[in-house]
């Protein structure tokens, strides 16, 4: 299977790299965790252009040398300590950059809706010039136009280290030019990083419950969906208000036990649906018996704020959460890998890109900056923040540095996460945005019980192949 081989090469690489690794999404996979499409108050406007005694800019010195540029850029942040994190990286180009000054905006929503609000702002043109977009929707934007192919403009840029700098996995799908339906050809954007999913753990309950510590059952490598249900029902009988599980509902998330049953949502080639085969199935059963039988945060329901609370025993979530969760002060927490099923501990490699928009009046300049932000000084910057893990193959002590980044004290569970997972990825065959909103109700339905799995898996490619026309 084309997954298969794409784990074999995220597995070589993480020997390579001196046991090397890493997360997105996302973001994911960006990335990409909560469920609500409320606005977030984190839309603050920042002057990034404000003078400093040491770094004076006047509007006449831009005038005079002609270079300076406005650049505006943009990410999807998770939570208020995400925001910061990117607010201090635009900071700090700002500060050294005299050939552009940098405003940074954080998007105003969590979820697929971001990218529906830069889709109209592009068209309107009001769309920043550099944004960052998930894995999952390049081949979305490319197709439609709405991104440069950036192949051009890098092949004139001294400061580009060069495709292999970068992972392989992101890079062959950011390379893909839907012409020759080669790899290699375009260029849609660099990857701002890597990420695997773990389980976010609340060790007081864990321990109050009387349950083993999933820690010490993964080194064991006793840490499966039976170990699992076991550590999460008798977290869930310590209370009315107390949760053995919790994740947000967003497709990586019945992905992971789909993926960990043997099953995938695509054909091998990523040219039909895959999600009635036997194996699917098998892992949205084991999935929707959590929710049955009440030993799970509601489905639709954001998880991240009762798990701050101390209301939740085991969190799945990204790399992505661990800014906000340094801030936990009032129960102890680190994280684990995934449970194995089935087929084992399938993961997702979650990755998302800096690309630029096809409309700006800057392109050098904008290549230039994602150049910048993801050189691996600023990677490295974010990673020690805790955002996620760097992008970059190119040192080969980046990941032993990643390893230091405390806490959480188990940094290897986002590690071997990688040796067993599955590439976040763009359908440049299909829709993946129509792919997805007809795939995310029929598993809430099945969760809810408004449909069986028998209907589900007699039903569902015949719903979800014609997005692939």
């Amino acid at each position: 299977m084309r997954h298969a081989r794409w784990i074999a090469v995220l597995a070589a690489l993480a020997v390579v790299t001196a046991a090397c690794g890493n997360t997105t999404n996302e973001e994911t996979t960006d990335a990409p965790d909560a469920t609500t499409t409320e606005e977030t108050d984190d839309t603050e406007e920042t002057d990034d252009t404000e003078e400093t005694d040491d770094t004076e800019v006047t509007e006449e010195t831009e005038a005079a040398d002609g270079d300076a540029v406005n650049l505006r850029w943009r990410t999807r942040p998770d939570n208020q300590a995400e925001i910061d994190v990117y607010q201090s990286v635009s900071d700090s180009i700002d500060e050294a950059w005299a050939e552009a000054t940098l405003e940074y905006e954080p998007g105003g929503t969590e979820t697929a809706a971001y990218q529906d609000a830069l889709r109209t702002e592009i068209a309107g043109g009001t769309a920043p010039d550099v944004f960052w977009i998930p894995g999952t929707d390049i081949a979305d934007f490319a197709n439609r136009g709405l991104i440069l192919d950036l192949r051009e403009v890098a092949d004139g840029n001294d400061s580009y280290a060069g495709d292999d700098a970068y992972y392989e996995g992101p890079m062959e799908l950011l390379t893909y030019d839907p012409e020759s339906q080669a790899s290699g050809e375009s260029l849609w954007g660099l990857p701002r990083d890597v990420s695997t999913f773990a389980l976010y753990l609340n060790l007081d309950l864990i321990a109050e419950a009387g349950a083993p510590d999933p820690r010490e059952l993964a080194d064991n490598g006793e840490w499966n969906w039976d170990t699992f249900r076991e550590v999460g029902q008798a977290v869930s009988e310590l209370g009315d208000e107390i949760y053995g599980f919790g994740m947000n509902n967003w497709w990586a998330n019945p992905g992971i036990w789909i993926n960990s049953a043997g099953g995938s949502f695509f054909n091998e080639d990523r040219t039909a649906c895959a999600l009635d085969s036997d194996e699917a199935v098998l892992g949205l059963e084991y999935m929707t018996g959590l929710y049955q039988d009440q030993l799970a945060v509601p489905y639709g329901e954001d998880s991240q704020p009762p798990y701050e609370a101390g209301q939740v025993g085991m969190q799945l979530t990204g790399r992505w959460s661990t800014p906000a969760y340094r801030a936990i002060e009032d129960f102890e927490w680190d994280v684990v890998n995934i449970p194995e099923g089935p087929a084992g501990a399938v993961n997702w490699t979650f990755w998302g890109a800096y690309v630029v928009n096809a409309n700006t009046e800057h392109p050098e300049q904008a290549f230039d900056l994602i150049t910048r932000l993801t050189d691996g000084e600023t990677q490295g910057q974010i990673a020690e923040l805790g955002a996620n893990i760097p992008s970059r193959t190119d040192d080969p002590d980046t990941i032993d540095t990643f390893l230091t980044f405390t806490p959480p004290e188990n940094n290897q569970a986002f590690i071997d996460g990688l040796n067993s997972s599955v590439p976040e990825g763009p359908l440049w065959e299909g829709d993946w945005p129509g792919f997805d909103t007809i795939m995310a109700p029929a598993i809430e339905g099945v969760v809810a019980g408004s449909q069986s799995l028998d209907d589900f898996q007699a039903t569902i490619c015949e719903q979800l192949d014609p997005t692939f026309d």
